[in-house]
């Protein structure tokens, strides 16, 4: 395959970006997109020319690091996956292909492709955690939680944090995300005691660090990874009440 790729290019936060323009060759069609990035790099490398800054650890779709808007989407144009999981094979031959950082205010970005998404760390030390003691495994089987619960507290943990979710959103929502980690420990008994205090805690630190409100649109559940349900979001709106006239 012969690519022509148009990348975002930042030295830094406060930096100017612009897009630059790359031609590949002879790119395998079932090269990874991450892989195809790692041989443009060691070309750029190999001419002495800065290589492309981008986010990457599991490569496995289970990290949310490689974070990236292709043409229009985030993540690229296939469904329920992650970049690292994109193949060549989704794009043509001869295509263009426009790569850009997450666009939102609360994900700035530190140079190229990669953005800090320390505000979704700030939300989560705000109340995404249980300090009750559980105990064991063994002690787990003596708090009986229905299936039903169980499975949809499980679904709302496979959120990984990624942040397609604001990035789709034309208001730079992190509802879904909030909603998923709101939604994982509201469902069971153990996130009970500190249930009021978490949802106030997360959405007020939601709101100050500038994300927008929901658009209503389910953009955000169209393009996660992990097929989140706009559900959750439901779910913490009636927690978030209930927390305020308890």
């Amino acid at each position: 395959m012969n690519l022509t790729l148009k990348i975002w290019r930042q030295p830094h936060t406060r930096a100017k970006g612009k897009f630059i323009t790359y031609r590949l060759d002879d790119i395998s069609p079932n090269c990874s997109f991450l892989e195809m990035l790692d041989i443009l790099n060691e070309q750029l490398i190999g001419n002495d020319e800065e290589p492309v800054a981008f986010d990457h650890d599991c490569r496995e779709g289970i990290c949310g690091m490689c974070s990236l808007y292709i043409n229009g989407r985030p993540h690229g144009p296939d469904d329920a996956i992650t970049t690292c999981q994109l193949h060549m094979r989704k794009f043509r031959d001869g295509a263009t292909i426009v790569i850009e950082p997450w666009r939102a205010k609360p994900f700035p970005v530190i140079k190229d492709l990669i953005v800090d998404r320390t505000a979704f760390d700030r939300i989560i030390q705000e109340g995404g955690y249980i300090s009750v003691h559980t105990g064991g495994a063994p002690d787990a089987n003596s708090i009986l939680i229905s299936k039903e619960h169980a499975d949809l507290s499980m679904d709302a943990a496979a959120c990984i944090g990624c942040g397609a979710c604001v990035a789709a959103c034309k208001n730079a929502s992190a509802m879904l995300f909030v909603s998923a980690k709101v939604s994982q420990f509201a469902l069971l008994p153990q996130g009970k005691v500190e249930a009021n205090d978490r949802v106030k805690k997360m959405v007020a630190m939601m709101d100050e660090l500038g994300f927008g409100n929901c658009t209503n649109t389910y953009a955000c559940e169209a393009e996660c990874p992990k097929l989140i349900s706009r559900s959750n979001i439901a779910r913490m709106n009636r927690e978030f009440i209930c927390a305020k006239v308890s």
